[in-house]
Order: C-alpha cells, then sequence, then structure tokens
C-alpha cells in the first residue's frame, strides 16, 4: 500500500475559440489586467495540463481518431510545455492523458500496452530526468488506466493492476480517469473493484470529461458545455452510488471546477442527502481553475469548498490560444478578483503540494 499517496493531515476553430474568449470576457466584465513581466519567478504548480507523446499520436492517427473534445489534436512536445511553463512563471506541470484515452485501441491486450507505455514514458522521460536535463523538476504525472469498457471485467481488472504499478512501482503523483467509459459513468458497480483498489493505495484521482455517448446536435466542440456537464453527471452519480462514502481514502480532483457542480451542488445532492444523510458533500472534493478562473466560477467553488481545495489548472496544450492572447506573467490573472495574495499561493503552489507529497518531495520542499 502506497501510504505516502496519502498526505500527513489526510481550434474547434481558431476564430470560434477567439470568439468564446471575447465572449468570456464581455460576461465577467472584463479580465483583470495582465502582467507583463519579463521572465516571472517558475513557482507554480499546474495540476491539469496534458501531453501528447509522438507514439499516442501516431496510434491516433493509425485509427483514425482525428481530434479531441472537437478541436484538432494540438501540438506538443516536452520543451515546448517548458517554454510554456517559463512563460507562465510555471514550476511544475503534473501530466495525464486527455479525452479520448484508449477506448479507440481493437483489444485490452493494446490498451494494457499504451497504459504501460505512457505511464513509463511519464516516469523515465519526464520525471526521471537527470539535474542537468532542461525537463528536471518540470513534470510529475497522473497514470493512465487501460480501461476502455468496464463491461469486460477483465479490462477492469487490468486497470486495477495498472493503477497499483503505477503508484506503487513507477511513483507515479496519482490516477487519471475519465468521467465516463462507454457511456459508463463512474460510481457505476462495474467500476467497484477500481475503487477498491485506489482507496487501498489512498490515490489522488484527477477526473477529466468526454464527450457523452449521446449529445444534441449543436454547431460547437464538445469542450464548451458537454465536458462540463460531463463532469457534473459523473460526480452526481458518484454521490447517489455512495463512492465518497464508501471510499473515503480516494482524493478527487474535479476538472474544470467541477463542471457545472458547484452551482448545481444543492440541487443535485437533494435526493441523495435524503437517502443517506451520512454521504459526503461535495466539499470534500478537489477543484482545478482550468479555463474556470473566472470570477462566477471561483465565487461558486468557494460557496461549496475551502480555499485548501482549490489548484491551479491551465489546460495546456488544449487551451494554447487561450494563452496565446495573454502576456507573459500570471496564466490565471482573473483569480486575483477572487483571492488574496496568501490565497493565490495557495491555489498556485501551497494545494498542490500538500496533496500531492511525492511532487513535493521531488521538488526538495519539505
Amino acid at each position: 500500500m502506497a501510504h505516502d499517496q496519502q498526505p500527513p493531515n489526510h481550434t474547434h476553430r481558431r476564430g470560434l475559440l477567439k470568439a468564446a474568449v471575447s465572449l468570456g470576457v464581455t460576461a465577467v466584465g472584463g479580465l483583470t489586467p495582465l502582467i507583463a513581466s519579463a521572465t516571472p519567478a517558475l513557482s507554480r504548480i499546474d495540476v491539469h495540463a496534458h501531453l501528447i507523446p509522438d507514439f499516442y499520436r501516431q496510434a491516433m492517427s493509425d485509427h483514425e481518431v482525428a481530434g479531441d473534445g472537437g478541436i484538432p489534436i494540438p501540438s506538443w512536445s516536452p520543451s515546448a510545455a517548458v517554454n510554456f511553463m517559463d512563460k507562465f512563471g510555471i514550476q511544475t506541470q503534473v501530466v495525464s492523458l486527455s479525452e479520448p484515452g484508449f477506448a479507440f485501441l481493437p483489444d485490452r491486450a493494446s490498451k494494457e500496452q499504451m497504459a504501460r507505455r505512457i505511464n513509463d514514458y511519464i516516469r523515465d522521460g519526464l520525471i526521471n530526468v537527470p539535474p542537468a536535463s532542461s525537463l528536471y523538476r518540470r513534470f510529475g504525472g497522473f497514470a493512465s488506466l487501460p480501461l476502455g469498457d468496464p463491461d469486460d471485467p477483465g479490462e477492469v481488472a487490468a486497470a486495477c493492476a495498472e493503477a497499483a504499478r503505477a503508484i506503487n512501482l513507477l511513483g507515479l503523483d496519482g490516477i487519471g480517469l475519465y468521467s465516463s467509459y462507454k457511456g459508463i459513468y463512474l460510481g457505476d458497480p462495474r467500476l467497484d473493484p477500481l475503487m477498491r483498489t485506489l482507496n487501498e493505495l489512498r490515490a489522488y484521482v484527477f477526473i477529466h470529461p468526454v464527450a457523452p455517448p449521446v449529445r444534441p446536435e449543436l454547431s460547437m466542440p464538445n469542450f464548451v458545455l458537454d465536458f462540463p456537464f460531463e463532469t457534473t453527471r459523473a460526480v452526481t452519480n458518484m454521490l447517489y452510488k455512495g463512492i465518497f462514502l464508501r471510499y473515503p481514502s480516494i482524493r478527487w480532483q474535479l476538472a474544470h471546477a467541477g463542471g457545472t457542480i458547484p452551482f448545481l451542488s444543492y440541487r443535485s445532492a437533494l435526493l441523495a442527502l435524503n437517502l443517506n444523510p451520512r454521504n459526503s458533500s461535495y466539499s470534500s472534493l478537489f477543484y482545478d481553475t482550468a479555463l474556470s478562473a473566472a470570477p462566477p466560477a471561483m465565487a461558486a467553488v468557494r460557496k461549496v469548498t475551502s480555499v485548501s481545495h482549490i489548484l491551479l489548472g491551465t489546460d495546456y496544450p488544449y487551451a494554447g490560444i487561450v494563452y496565446a492572447l495573454k502576456w507573459p506573467g500570471d496564466p490565471n490573472s482573473e483569480l486575483n478578483d477572487t483571492f488574496n495574495a496568501s490565497e493565490r499561493l495557495q491555489v498556485d503552489r501551497g494545494n498542490a503540494l500538500a496533496q500531492l507529497p511525492r511532487l513535493s518531495k521531488r521538488l526538495g520542499v519539505g
């Protein structure tokens, strides 16, 4: 059992994206003035960032997977990620695999092979690098699991085995899961063996949304509305199925400020709490700021949890166009409208160090 996983105290199109950014600015009354410093101090920790290794990109191409979240797959390399971090004062990115995961691969063996290759790459190509390397102390990682079809008990068992290998052998910082697999949402009893394994590992688990099994025909990419709604469906299902109560040693990070969970927290929990008053509330979950740093979203998050449960995220490289419009300095300057200086230190760095002790150790903190 990996006890050190638990902390001591327990462009669819370029034009469309530009328009979305413009609308968002208008909706919140304008962005906080951006910091136009030269090279900012590297102190921030980004817990919502993605990797796209060449071998994974090639696999998607081989299987005619054209995009992710409704937008073309962006370019990515470790050096490009470091350049982005240098520009925005980010010391370390904790990377994970975004949609589509491994569901497009044809069989269990190919999913297992790809998951192991991704996780080995995170450890050997990004984390375990010599001090002289430009990548030294610049990356952490959440493991990917070889799961595409929860109806196959063999795939669930393989996901359990890879989770244990990633935490106990590879020493990664946590586990990445998707909101649903083949239309089966987190919380479904078919995934209970995986929940038990993650609980035994005392794992930190990052939930990332994927495209819904059925969606309305709207002329917009999945990431605009469907991704937040999918996170909401998964987390609400987990609450109703008692996941947070039955597996209390798992710490859950929700992408994009939890989707619409903060706004719907009261409404979505009414029946669940009536059925079982001991059900955990949403306040125990962790929320990242990726594409959700504006005051309305953060105000809602602060109503359901404490500042200690909010962590910086950028969604790099998928949100690259957003940051191309900003000066170097603060990637989420909008957070200054919600948090004071000491709270920003928690969100930008302190909370990640508290929840990811292996990362903290690698960075030489504490």
